[in-house]
């Protein structure tokens, strides 16, 4: 029974990131790998376009009731979700299959898109501010030094499963 504790404080620690894979996998499975490739790639544009956002400063004035923080994270989903929006409709329907075909891939994909969310989690989105990922996972992700390869990954992940 003494490995009962250690066993929950590593389910605690990876809960984060278990989640965000969950969420990705169950996504890629009702939609399909077209779906999360155009996340994975809108996640790309998401990032240089909210870097370069020049009206922040207008929102925080005009949204007094809102953190900055909460600001910054509502606008990267909102450009998230123009840019998943417009990647669907460019990627080829080729990439549709039913809910298990291509299980592998989805796997990859889901993975491929958590190291990405995981990494902007600690780089450029505020989310450790609200949520706490864990000691062993930020000694993963925060390392400025690692931040260009985790933003590799994933391309280098597409590349292959393609």
């Amino acid at each position: 029974m003494d490995a009962l504790p250690a066993v929950l404080d590593f389910i605690r620690e990876l809960i984060v990131p278990l989640l965000v894979f969950g969420a990705l996998f169950v996504y890629s499975i009702i939609r399909g790998q077209r779906a999360l490739t155009s996340i994975i790639l809108s996640l790309y544009i998401s990032l240089l376009v909210s870097l370069e956002f020049p009206y922040y400063e207008l929102l925080y004035q005009k949204l007094t009731f809102a953190s900055k923080e909460g600001i910054n994270m509502v606008m990267f989903a909102i450009f998230t979700a123009l840019g998943t929006i417009l990647f669907e409709k460019i990627l080829s329907r080729l990439l549709d299959e039913t809910a298990f075909e291509g299980i592998w891939k989805k796997l990859v994909l889901a993975i491929l898109g958590t190291t990405l969310l995981m990494a902007y989690s600690y780089h450029v989105l505020p989310v450790t501010q609200f949520i706490d990922p864990g000691a062993q996972i930020a000694q993963v992700f925060a390392p400025q030094s690692y931040f260009f390869w985790w933003l590799m990954l994933p391309l280098l992940g597409l590349f292959f499963v393609f």
